[in-house]
């Protein structure tokens, strides 16, 4: 994740935390890869993001915009 400026993530992702990230920065991740997402909303593409974010080891800070 580019936004994060960390090169790649940790293989196991509760053990080791590599970097934080926000929920605008999530936003425009999710809003760039929107195309290439099974997603129709921008918010449920943030949520395939975040978890995409949290499986290699980033962490999602702040809480989820309504």
């Amino acid at each position: 994740m580019r936004n994060c400026k960390v090169e790649e993530g940790f293989w196991r992702a509760k053990p080791k935390k590599v970097a934080k990230v926000s929920w605008d920065q999530i936003k425009t991740i999710a809003e760039d890869k929107m195309v290439d997402l099974n997603a129709f909303t921008i918010e449920s593409a943030m949520k395939m993001v975040a978890g995409t974010a949290r499986s290699m080891g980033i962490t999602v800070t702040g809480q989820f915009p309504n």
